[in-house]
Formats: structure tokens, C-alpha cells, sequence
């Protein structure tokens, strides 16, 4: 459109290189979809034309007022017309799913609901400790009777069926979770579990070697079997409890995992021995020779002179279960969430 043919390479640049035309050639297409706006955009070029041939015989013809009065009845075009493209092309399907950043995938571990993770700590502890402590204590009843000449109203006695016993627990317990760690979970510390097996072992000790001595009191006092069962669950559970806050006195040093004594592991010590005191209650029902007609466990765990020495062990171990699932049925009946020692 320039006339003059020397001008023509800057006409050109004028017309291209100005800050409208270069905003017009990079508008979508849809800018340009309707009618009305391509007709009165066709006009608006060609007196740009017009202006360009007049700007290059005097640039002072082309003022931003004239440029203004020239495009400002070009209608409004849509927002989402005049807005400028980013990309140069439609931007692929894969595209967007690779620049796209989706949330963290967070993987949530199956929690089981207050009760259920209460009976299923209780199914393990059961398993782990309160079984083999019965059976340890069964156990090394017979070697110090039978092989070491240990009378059952001694204190040697005593104390070997009491190391039978916490042995029983630190080997049940750390058998068990060895165990677990291999096929289950891999995460266990061994160590941590090592530490809390002494620990309970320690106070196992102090309820295994008290048990004997206090039934033969309580027996030698006459009362009835409840009264001897109701005792030793009294007696045993306290000399567990003391036994482990001792324990967390001693231990909290050297083993790094023993937590020392504090008021809210007392609280959770306390239910735990209440347990465990029903454990060394239902022990009770072994000896079948005492007030067989009052003894309600008799024809559960009763063991008579007749029973095989493994039998006996078995039977000993299955009483101290029955007798901490009865107790601590109870107890994750009662205690609030939160409050028990299996929480």
C-alpha cells in the first residue's frame, strides 16, 4: 500500500513492527470469529494504511490521538478472545497429565478400632509372656523338687521357680517378637524389645518367687479357696507391680529403653499388675489336692499327682492365660481409651 517505492522496506516495518499489529497477529482465532469485528478491523487497517504513507512524508501527521479516535470503535471482543495464547499449539494429552503434579499418594496403615487393638495386644501378650511365664514357673518347680532336692517350703525353691518364671517371660517374649520381626514386621527392634523383655522379667522374678510362699500361708491359715485365690491375685499382682517400678528404677540406666518411673507410667504399671495378679489368682486352680469341692478351676487346670511333668507345664501355662484374658477382659471393658496399659 506505501507509494512511494523508496520507502517501501520502511513502510513495511512500520506497518508489522508496531506494537498493534504485532499484538493483532498473535491474537486466537477467535478474536476474529465474528463478522462485525473482521469488517470493522479490515476498516481500522486500511486508514492505518493511510496514516503509515502519511507518517512517512511527516512523521508529526500520526499522533497518539488519531491512533486512539482509530480503533476505539473497534467492539469489545470477548475476555476469553483477547486474551493472549501462551502456547503456540494445543497442548497434548500427555502433555498435561506430565506437567501436572498430583498429591503425595499417602499410605495409611490399618488401624484397628480401641477395642479391637486392645484384645489384639492382649492376644499377644498372652501368647508371649503369660504362657511361657506359667510354663517356666511349672517347669523349674520340678527341676528344683525333683533334681535339686528343694523342699516347696524353702526359700531356694522359691526362688528358683521365680527365675523360672521371669526366664520364662524374657525368652517368650523375645522368641515371639524375633519371630514376628522375620515374617511380619520387619520394623521391630529387637533391641527395644530385648530391654522391655529384662524389664518384665525383673518383676515376673518378684511375683513367681512370692507366689509359693504366699499360698502356703494363706492355705496354712485355713481359708477357703476363694479367699486363697482372692489373696494370692492381691499379693502376686502388688509384688509385680513393685518388681517393675523397681525394675524402671534400676534399669532406666543402663538400658536405654526403660523408660524410669514416672506418675503416668505408674497408672499403666498398676493395670498391667492387675492383671497379672489375675494370672497368679488362677494359678491357684492347679493345686487340686487343696479343697477340691471348692476349687472351681479343678477340672480346667487342675494338676494331680498322676500328670505328666510336660503335661503339668502345658496345663500350668494355660492356667496364667486364662487367668490374664479373664482379668484383662474385664479391664478393656472398664478403662476408658487411653487409660489402660494396652492403649
Amino acid at each position: 500500500s506505501c507509494v512511494i517505492n523508496s520507502k517501501i522496506s520502511t513502510c513495511q516495518r512500520t506497518r508489522y513492527s508496531s506494537p498493534f499489529f504485532s499484538h493483532f497477529l498473535q491474537l486466537p482465532n477467535s478474536a476474529t470469529s465474528s463478522p462485525e469485528l473482521k469488517e470493522v478491523l479490515l476498516q481500522r487497517v486500511n486508514m492505518l494504511s493511510t496514516l503509515s504513507r502519511q507518517t512517512l512524508l511527516s512523521p508529526r501527521a500520526f499522533s497518539t490521538p488519531q491512533l486512539a479516535r482509530c480503533f476505539s470503535s473497534i467492539p469489545n471482543a470477548p475476555k476469553s478472545a483477547a486474551r493472549r495464547e501462551i502456547h503456540s499449539s494445543v497442548r497434548s494429552e500427555s502433555d498435561v497429565s506430565a506437567g501436572a503434579v498430583s498429591p503425595p499418594k499417602i499410605e495409611k496403615k490399618e488401624e484397628k478400632s480401641g477395642m479391637a487393638a486392645r484384645f489384639a495386644v492382649t492376644a499377644e501378650v498372652t501368647v508371649s509372656k503369660i504362657f511361657p511365664a506359667g510354663f517356666g514357673w511349672q517347669s523349674s518347680s520340678i527341676i528344683a523338687e525333683n533334681h535339686l532336692g528343694y523342699a516347696a517350703d524353702t526359700m531356694a525353691f522359691a526362688y528358683t521357680t521365680g527365675f523360672g518364671d521371669a526366664v520364662g517371660v524374657l525368652l517368650g517374649h523375645t522368641a515371639f517378637y524375633g519371630i514376628k520381626k522375620a515374617l511380619v514386621d520387619s520394623s521391630i527392634n529387637m533391641k527395644r524389645e530385648l530391654h522391655t523383655g529384662i524389664l518384665l522379667g525383673s518383676a515376673a522374678f518378684c511375683s513367681g518367687t512370692l507366689w509359693q510362699p504366699l499360698v502356703d500361708a494363706l492355705q496354712g491359715a485355713n481359708l477357703s479357696f476363694m479367699q486363697v485365690f482372692t489373696g494370692t491375685w492381691v499379693g502376686c499382682g502388688t509384688a509385680f507391680y513393685l518388681g517393675l517400678r523397681a525394675g524402671r528404677t534400676i534399669l532406666s540406666g543402663p538400658l536405654e529403653y526403660v523408660n524410669g518411673p514416672t506418675y503416668e507410667n505408674s497408672k499403666t504399671d498398676a493395670s498391667l499388675s492387675v492383671a497379672i495378679g489375675g494370672a497368679t489368682g488362677f494359678f491357684v486352680g492347679t493345686d487340686a489336692a487343696y479343697l477340691p469341692d471348692q476349687n472351681f478351676l479343678i477340672n480346667v487346670v487342675g494338676i494331680t499327682d498322676g500328670t505328666p511333668d510336660l503335661a503339668g507345664c502345658a496345663i500350668a501355662g494355660s492356667s496364667t492365660a486364662l487367668g490374664f484374658v479373664t482379668a484383662q477382659t474385664g479391664l478393656n471393658a472398664i478403662f476408658p481409651k487411653g487409660e489402660c496399659w494396652n492403649d
